[in-house]
């Protein structure tokens, strides 16, 4: 009984470290799990097993994929001449859940943070630069937050693509200062996309 009591509390710690989730959160959701463990726990273990082993980052734009090149990626019609340069992979998802844009991203992974010690070398800057390059690249819509490291970040990232000579925008009104793209509304994104402005 112990023995199964401290597995229920190390899996209340691991769920307690996810975005979103506290030690009160995570207790009650892996308590409710445990009641339902035929319903819903065994299901949402599988499932967790699956993604884990199938998932992966796209080689090109770092999104996820079941290959090692995304479904947007593969997309032909996709190659428009334009790249969405985003933070994570949930502003990307964002974006396609407002259908507000047509061509391809670019995942960062993060943004620049001297704080969290994240320096452009932590980031797929030079991935971004080469695929400017190799693609074809005509414009760069910078879709990062609208926080201090979002909006630093962007310009970090215009100057470094500077010398590529490709147009470069980023995001305008409609997103507010502090906002992220995961939380915003499909009306929001569309307009912030429609309005967006060169560096």
């Amino acid at each position: 009984m112990m023995e199964a009591h401290r597995d229920i509390e190390r899996l209340i710690d691991a769920m307690a470290r996810l975005p979103g989730f506290g030690p009160r959160s995570a207790r009650r959701a892996v308590l409710h799990l445990v009641k339902r463990r035929d319903a819903q726990m065994l299901p949402l273990a599988q499932l967790m097993d699956a993604v884990g082993r199938q998932v992966r980052e796209c080689l090109n734009c770092g999104n996820v994929a079941t290959g090692d090149v995304c479904a947007i990626c593969s997309a032909e019609k996709r190659a428009n001449g334009q790249l969405c340069v985003v933070e994570g992979v949930g502003d990307l998802w964002a974006m396609e859940r407002a259908q507000v844009f047509g061509g391809r991203y670019h995942v960062l992974g993060g943004t620049l943070s001297p704080l969290d010690d994240v320096g452009p070398e932590d980031l797929r800057i030079p991935q971004l630069r080469d695929r400017v390059a190799a693609e074809g690249v005509e414009e760069v819509i910078l879709a990062l937050n609208a926080t201090v490291d979002g909006q630093t970040t962007a310009h970090y990232v215009a100057r470094e693509l500077e010398p590529t000579g490709v147009a470069i925008t980023g995001l305008a009104q409609g997103v507010p200062v502090g906002g992220e793209l995961d939380y915003l509304d499909d009306g929001t994104l569309r307009a912030a996309l429609s309005s967006r402005r060169r560096y």
